[in-house]
């Protein structure tokens, strides 16, 4: 599918990747590319209501659990709210930006044309909750703790610092040991924790100690499987900046737990809570014709976007010898009847995800790669998969339940890579039958579908998949250390992708447990792409950087592709409003609840 080229996205686009300029001491933000596009006496967001009023409350529904209140560990599993409200960053992302940071703890960043060097400056009156300053010390550690013992997604950037110092009474610098102009916007957006919390504390031990942050809100009541509530700090100190003028305007945040996503859904009919996201589109044409939606009390709200797809589908784990083959990926992906099962499931009203990036400018165009993109590629040659220099496009079925054609290609691919069927089973060279599990988590009731309507395909071609449903404690700590042979996930995508590139398909994540490569990719090319994402200092190399490494992932046959939606619906009490202007990004994150308000 050609890339989807729209104004405001590229207008945005193209004012972050205009040439770079040298920085000159301090400054109030700092941008991928070019400059930020607010000045510095800006006084609010452009996407947010600067005069919202203040109050009220949103209740969230969430199917599982929390088990941790630290986010940023391995171990437990903590909700959502957690790092988003109660914890501050040096800087703060703006959502109509491609990658643009403003000041948040930090007053002010600063850097060179090489970016070789960051320092922040704090603001004086930075607090945490409990009153106490924030101090350099707090960044210091937070850095190192983050970097050594947190989340695989920290260390990266960490082994990059060949040193931090302060350098003033609220200054602290950075230096880095390579080239990466992504550092400095990575680590400004690092979490700032209170090193006299963990003081004594094991800090990855899994806790249900509420952590002492910076933010608006703070953890108020909570029982692990049921609830939990953030009540909005009356004391907080970034109150009156003008980064947060029109944001965090609700006095309670909550989250209520489910065991189902079904359930979910029937405590927002009933009022339980006061939001609902749906991702089923056949459902909002059909579902919401109860009560409080026909009376007003409940909006239906459709939220556009200007973001990449992403990935979400079946994943294989090739780390399984039965997936190594790239022919047997292929196979199971002409298998996969999407027309047939995007039919049933959504009318056939959404659209595929064609590649990673599909969407947007960054994603891949129809045919052959050409110019730069295809220069960046032909270094690996020997590596790629057909399709990638030649041109690539996913199966597409008739629409009948019988796939014939995707049947039949399937079975000649697995020809090829050597299995044979025997009275009615799909057999190796040495007489093992091709099976093999599918991991689900509870209360994915969607995927659950699709899995039966694949499974079913498969048996056709004597293939037994196994459909095994589990806990999210269980889910979880088997996805950490990638114990499956399929499971389903779903990765998102950014109009401005660096670093986290490495943690979803860099070649470390094949062994370290943690990383999001749930494939295994272990690719020369990808890894040396991701390093031109992070190197190139001009509009047109890293666009043709990105959609390269977009043809290496998607030839890849990796991911079997599910659907996406090219805007977001939202269901929610009349009450809860949001601002009229919307970001680049639409609803993602830094939108519900942040700009939200009540009003009655």
């Amino acid at each position: 599918m050609a890339p989807l080229a729209l104004p405001r996205w590229s207008l945005a686009l193209a004012l972050a990747l205009a040439p770079l300029t040298a920085a000159g001491g301090p400054q109030h933000g700092i941008a991928m590319y070019g400059e930020p596009a607010l000045p510095p006496d800006f006084v609010s967001l452009p996407h947010v209501n600067p005069d919202a009023p203040a109050g009220g409350r949103i209740v969230f529904g969430e199917a599982g659990g929390f088990d941790s209140l630290n986010p940023y560990i391995l171990r437990g599993r903590a909700p959502w709210g957690v790092g988003v409200f109660t914890v501050e960053t040096l800087l703060g992302r703006s959502y109509d930006e491609p990658f643009t940071l403003y000041g948040l703890l930090a007053e002010s960043v600063e850097t060179n044309t090489a970016r070789d060097f960051v320092e922040f400056t704090l603001h004086a009156e930075a607090r945490f909750s409990d009153g106490t300053p924030v101090t350099v010390e707090d960044v210091m550690w937070s850095m190192e703790a983050l970097g050594t013992q947190g989340q695989p997604r920290y260390r990266t950037a960490w082994t990059k610092i060949e040193s931090m110092e302060q350098t003033g009474p609220r200054s602290v610098r950075f230096t880095f040991t390579e080239e990466d102009r992504e550092l400095p916007l990575i680590l400004g957006l690092r979490p700032i924790l209170q090193k006299a919390q963990f003081e004594g504390r094991d800090f990855t031990e899994s806790s249900l100690v509420p952590i002492i942050g910076s933010g608006p809100y703070m953890v108020d009541r909570f029982e692990p499987g049921r609830f939990i509530s953030f009540r909005k700090n009356p004391d907080w100190w970034g109150a009156d900046l003008p980064f947060y003028r029109g944001q965090h305007n609700l006095d309670e945040i909550r989250y209520d737990y489910f065991g189902d996503a079904g359930v979910v859904f029937e405590a927002f009919k009933a009022g339980d809570i006061s939001t609902y996201r749906e991702g089923n589109v056949a459902r909002w044409a059909s579902a919401y014709d109860f009560p409080a939606a026909r009376s007003g009390e409940v909006v239906m709200s459709v939220i556009p976007h200007e973001r990449p797809s992403g990935i979400n589908g079946f994943v294989f784990n090739t780390r399984r010898d039965l997936f190594a083959d790239w022919r047997v990926r292929d196979a199971l992906i002409h298998a996969f009847n999407f027309e047939f099962i995007n039919r049933t499931l959504n009318d056939g009203a959404l659209p595929r995800i064609t590649s990673f990036f599909s969407n947007s400018v960054l994603g891949m165009d129809e045919g052959p790669a050409e110019g730069r993109e295809r220069a960046l590629l032909e270094p690996f040659t020997d590596e790629l998969l057909p399709g990638a220099l030649e041109g690539y496009a996913l199966p597409v079925s008739d629409g009948s339940e019988a796939n014939r054609a995707g049947i039949r290609r399937a079975m000649a691919l697995l020809e090829e890579a050597g299995w044979q069927v025997d009275d009615g089973v799909l057999l190796d060279g040495d007489g093992r039958p091709f099976e093999f599990e599918l991991l689900l988590v509870q209360g994915a009731a969607e995927t659950q579908a699709v899995a039966n309507m694949y499974a079913e395909a498969l048996r056709r071609l004597g293939i037994q998949m196994r459909i095994n449903t589990v806990d999210n404690a269980q889910y979880n700590e088997r996805i950490q250390v990638y114990d499956f042979d399929v499971t389903q996930r779903a990765i998102s995508l950014s109009l401005s992708p660096g670093n986290e590139q490495w943690l979803y398909w860099g070649s470390a994540g094949v062994t370290e447990p943690g990383t999001r490569n749930f494939a295994g990719i272990d690719s020369q090319a990808v890894d040396a792409l991701i390093t031109g994402l992070l190197t190139a200092t001009e509009q047109e190399e890293f666009l043709a950087t990105t959609r390269a490494l977009d043809r290496v992932l998607t030839t890849g046959r990796y991911w079997i592709p599910f659907w996406f939606s090219d805007v977001s619906r939202i269901a929610h009490r009349r009450e809860l409003r949001f601002p009229e202007r919307l970001p680049i990004y639409g609803d993602w994150l830094g939108f519900q609840p942040e700009v939200w308000w009540h009003e009655e």
